[in-house]
């Protein structure tokens, strides 16, 4: 990512655009905006952002489908949804569309800056290390080997031995540290049209077993941690 990153703020409130924009861009982010769904296709295809703000509510589509599309297309571009909704059902929903935030209206403007600037930290984390060193955990991706620098019985440099579904479980849930990653997420970023995996027992199961091999107490984890109905966050501290 070079220079200033690049924002897309899609909403229809010309008042929040305005303010969202200025704010932004004091604070040295570059600002692109769009009031639709069309008018930020048009938008998207003359630059690509780093990173888009998006309303639930826009007036030619549900900003959880346009959230939908966007993980389909463009996985790598973060996504904060931005909306007046604050029950914790439509966060769910909106975080199991694949927003990498939610942040409820009215919000402060430190407050998205600082969700913003967490987002794009993970993005170029996630794009540029090849190895992962998170905790007591080292994740080699170019060798795809995954290591414990030191565990309970003192055993350093050991590596873990992990099927290549249980890494790749673990890569993904490391790139997103400190996210809160729903079930529906890893089913379709890791099984997607595997019919087995719409049971969520499924995933859990598989969640179980990773803990088994990568931590000290698999009853206590240090690393993946349940976020009772609704998924799991893998904690780097």
């Amino acid at each position: 990512m070079k220079g200033k990153p690049l924002l897309l703020i899609v909403d229809d409130d010309p008042d929040i655009l305005r303010v969202l924009r200025a704010n932004l861009e004091l604070n040295d982010f570059s600002v692109i905006t769009a009031d639709s769904c069309n008018s930020m296709k048009v938008v998207f295809k003359e630059k690509r952002p780093d990173l888009i703000i998006l309303d639930l509510m826009l007036p030619d589509s549900d900003g959880i489908e346009v959230c939908k599309e966007i993980r389909k297309s463009h996985p790598e571009i973060p996504v904060i949804m931005l909306t007046a909704r604050d029950k914790l059902s439509d966060k769910v929903i909106g975080l199991e569309s694949g927003a990498d935030d939610y942040i409820v209206k009215p919000f402060e403007t430190l407050e998205l800056i600082a969700r913003i600037k967490a987002c794009l930290r993970r993005t170029r984390l996630a794009q540029k290390e090849e190895v992962l060193k998170i905790g007591n955990l080292i994740i080699d991706r170019k060798k795809r080997e995954v290591r414990k620098i030191c565990d309970k019985d003192n055993s350093c440099g050991r590596l873990i031995e992990l099927t290549p579904k249980q890494y790749d479980l673990l890569v993904f849930l490391a790139e997103n540290r400190d996210r809160v990653i729903t079930r529906k997420e890893l089913r379709n970023h890791l099984w997607e049209g595997d019919k087995l995996y719409s049971w969520s027992r499924v995933i859990d199961v598989h969640i179980m077993h990773l803990r088994q091999k990568i931590e000290d107490n698999p009853a206590e984890p240090e690393y993946i941690i349940t976020v009772p109905g609704v998924g799991y966050r893998f904690r780097s501290e």
